[in-house]
């Protein structure tokens, strides 16, 4: 966000790793399309990861979200993805689930009317898109590697969103305002190289393997180390409330994880 417009580091994210999907199909010899008949799983998995969660993600940072704030709200993702799970599996939660997941609620709740507001700010509803996008995209990638390993999932994925993807980032590489310090190219790298494709491939593998409501616990270190990336690359400041928040939500998600069917 230093050096690049939030849409471009967005949509261009995927954009290049869709064309390290591109290369790694053609290495390994394999359709650069799905099966047709999933390609309304795809579609789903590419509103989700490919374009919900950085757009919205993106957008809220550029709208004044911190790091840290961002990391305790995008805390109750594996709750997200957890009751995702069930939905799309039909899994039974228990009460306890349910009643850990308002607890979560009402500590973000609390969390963002601390900071004066009397109402969600757009920031707060955005990254609210982000826990939904990210849910969606998770469960219904882990759903197809089942049956696929997880690189070819994501690959598959991102391929598809090519057509998208490619000619957005080169309109907006022309037409937004870019300062490419070494920071912010380093950044847009590892975003599209990282996050965008190579985390996905163990992502997408384990939740398959290890159930996606049980697989998701390992998100629950997500929000603390967060903000333990931020103060140390960015350095973010936060009191705290922030880190109260952050483990009150951890405890809240380690809740429905455990008690989920």
């Amino acid at each position: 966000m230093r050096g690049f417009d939030p849409w471009l580091v967005a949509i261009g994210r995927a954009a290049i790793a869709g064309v390290i999907a591109v290369i790694c199909l053609l290495f390994a010899r394999l359709p650069l399309l799905p099966p047709r008949a999933q390609w309304g799983s795809y579609a789903a998995i590419s509103l989700g990861v490919v374009f919900g969660f950085p757009v919205f993600s993106g957008l809220a940072l550029h709208l004044g979200a911190t790091t840290s704030h961002s990391a305790v709200v995008i805390g109750l993702l594996p709750a997200a993805t957890a009751a995702c799970a069930v939905l799309r599996a039909g899994e039974r939660p228990r009460p306890a689930f349910w009643l850990a997941c308002t607890a979560g609620a009402a500590a973000i709740t609390a969390f963002t009317l601390t900071r004066g507001q009397d109402s969600a700010a757009w920031p707060d509803l955005l990254l609210v898109g982000c826990l939904v996008s990210a849910a969606v995209g998770y469960t219904e990638g882990a759903r197809l590697s089942r049956d696929a390993p997880g690189w070819q999932v994501i690959s598959h994925t991102l391929v598809l969103s090519l057509p998208l993807t490619a000619p957005i980032t080169a309109v907006l590489a022309l037409t937004t305002p870019i300062e490419p310090s070494v920071e912010a190219v380093a950044g847009f790298a590892y975003v599209g190289a990282i996050s965008m494709f190579l985390g996905f491939v163990p992502w997408y593998a384990g939740l398959a393997r290890g159930g996606i409501a049980r697989a998701g616990q390992t998100q629950l270190t997500q929000p603390l180390l967060t903000l333990v990336w931020a103060w140390f690359l960015m350095g973010e400041r936060y009191g705290p409330a922030t880190v109260a928040t952050a483990l009150a939500v951890l405890v809240c998600v380690a809740i429905t994880q455990r008690t989920r069917t």
